[in-house]
């Protein structure tokens, strides 16, 4: 059965959505089975990180009712181990049957090896249903003061969810700026009090590749931010390999 990550920020702007089309993609360019479901309900943007918003994709809420089967996702043109369910439009996430969404997450563990729910940001209702099916919980954060108590706070409601399996990223590093803030990364774990599963630099070519339409790793795969994404979905397949940025 394939295994379910939940990728999730306590506040907007972390880029969490660019670090799980990221990571997604170098688990799919090696060789793994993986879908992606963008679960920000109204707010849907994960297919402009993957370089899908020119597709015609399903949207999950479409598989819950029964109007398409799961084996109908949009693939990914260049990643063809790479499936995709966006968010559904003009409904609101209180109206999506958590006991349907279960079944299609079911059966998705069965033809995947690893999917990834892009979760909105914040700790409501979508957050919830996000989390709910997780084995494993990715929290995205900022370097920032702000990010890192709303870190801390999202870290605690998963914890009161009964996840143990939740792990940091600290995306969008900026090694001068955390100099000058007299910040390391231990005191942002510290504070979060969430053990680290990687960290991605500031890059300019994230918003660059989104621009443009292209998926990160393929319009730039030797870039700071692609290779910091390798890294870290190694370290999702239990492979030995460096946290810090390179």
């Amino acid at each position: 059965m394939g295994e379910l990550i939940a990728v999730l920020s306590g506040k907007g702007g972390t880029g969490k959505t660019s670090v799980c089309a990221g990571i997604a993609t170098a688990l799919a360019a090696s060789g793994c089975r993986v879908l992606c479901i963008d679960c920000d309900v109204g707010l849907r943007n994960l297919d402009i990180s993957l370089g899908l918003s020119d597709a015609a994709c399903l949207s999950f809420l479409e598989v819950c009712r029964g109007d398409y089967p799961l084996s109908q996702a949009a693939v990914h043109p260049q990643f063809p181990s790479l499936s995709f369910l966006t968010a559904p439009m003009n409904t609101s996430i209180d109206s999506i049957d958590t006991d349907a969404f279960g079944a299609l997450i079911y059966e998705a563990r069965k033809i995947y090896d690893f999917i990834f729910l892009d979760a909105p940001a914040g700790v409501d209702a979508g957050f919830r249903l996000t989390a709910r099916f997780a084995d494993r919980c990715i929290l995205v954060t900022g370097a920032g003061p702000a990010a890192i108590r709303d870190a801390e706070r999202t870290g605690e409601l998963l914890e009161l969810m009964g996840k143990t399996n939740v792990r940091l990223i600290v995306n969008r590093v900026d090694r001068k700026m955390v100099s000058a803030m007299n910040v390391t990364i231990d005191d942002v774990m510290d504070e979060a009090g969430l053990p680290l599963l990687g960290l991605v630099p500031e890059d300019p070519n994230v918003t660059l590749a989104a621009a443009v339409g292209q998926p990160l790793l393929k319009m730039k795969p030797r870039c700071p931010a692609a290779k910091a994404c390798r890294r870290i979905a190694k370290r999702i397949q239990g492979l030995p390999e460096a946290i810090g940025l390179r």
